[in-house]
């Protein structure tokens, strides 16, 4: 069984990302958990905070959201009325991150779903959209479906790394467990001016190859010092249906001055985007 989170604010955006899950899973038997965070609706809304109790707007902002994700159900069982489907609406007065963290880790999510709208919309955020909020501090693979991306299966798959870092096995068997059904092609892509690799980096990539000796899989090399760019190039002239890759920790400094490559590509692409975390999960 698989347990998956999907965030949604009810926008168009976040009902693509779940209409690509409820098709992506479904051979599978999957626990569904809708979450809705509502606290920054409350703490948005400046008129009616100086006009209500604080109490009052609270409690108008929850029952719209149990509201809307009522209603929402009825359309995804609509959408997806299989029995192997299992739903959990939560709607909670708390930030996206901390409800998302603390689901996570409550009901051992395998994978989180949504959405992304992109640089444009990203700007918009002092620290970033809500959805590389997700990535940066989350310890869960997170699969990012682009806005209006209509659901292809993922037969043609591109995993890009540069086999450095030991990968976690909980998650590469999610990933043979997710495209075994769909007897998914994956290229597996090396960025790097040299074709060389050290002994940690093919004790990783033999890693690899067991993990995934369920799929076909091809081992690629480009020589290129643009890491984001050869593998945008990549993704489009090869026709990829799905992107994956290994999202690493760095220092909080980085994290403040920099965005990393993850979000870049997360940012770009126009195909759906996984991204493993590469953490250690308690339980």
């Amino acid at each position: 069984m698989k347990n998956v989170l999907i965030p949604t604010d009810f926008s168009e955006n976040s009902m693509n990302a779940i209409r690509y899950a409820l098709e992506l899973f479904k051979y599978e038997k999957t626990e569904f958990y809708i979450l809705n965070a509502y606290e920054d609706e409350v703490y948005s809304n400046h008129e009616l905070l100086e006009e209500e109790p604080f109490e009052e707007v609270i409690e108008m902002a929850k029952n719209r959201s149990q509201l809307k994700l009522d209603l929402l159900l009825e359309e995804i069982q609509t959408l997806a009325p299989h029995p192997r489907f299992k739903y959990h609406m939560v709607s909670a007065y708390n930030s996206l991150i901390d409800e998302v963290d603390k689901i996570v880790i409550g009901k051992d999510i395998d994978i989180i779903v949504m959405g992304t709208k992109g640089e444009s919309y990203a700007k918009t955020y002092v620290f970033g959209s809500n959805t590389l909020q997700v990535l940066k501090y989350v310890s869960c693979p997170v699969l990012v479906i682009p806005e209006f991306y209509e659901y292809k299966q993922p037969k043609h798959v591109l995993f890009a790394s540069n086999y450095l870092i030991p990968y976690r096995r909980r998650e590469i068997k999610l990933l043979s467990t997710l495209l075994s059904p769909f007897r998914s092609i994956i290229d597996m892509l090396y960025i790097s001016k040299s074709d060389h690799l050290s002994k940690r980096q093919k004790d990783n990539k033999a890693f690899l190859e067991e993990g995934l000796e369920k799929l076909q899989f091809k081992f690629k090399h480009i020589d290129s010092k643009n890491v984001s760019k050869a593998i945008s190039n990549y993704a489009s002239e090869n026709e990829m249906d799905l992107l994956v890759m290994v999202n690493t920790r760095h220092s909080f400094l980085e994290d403040m001055l920099f965005r990393s490559k993850v979000d870049d590509i997360c940012l770009h692409t126009n195909i759906p985007f996984l991204a493993l975390q590469n953490i250690r999960r308690n339980i």
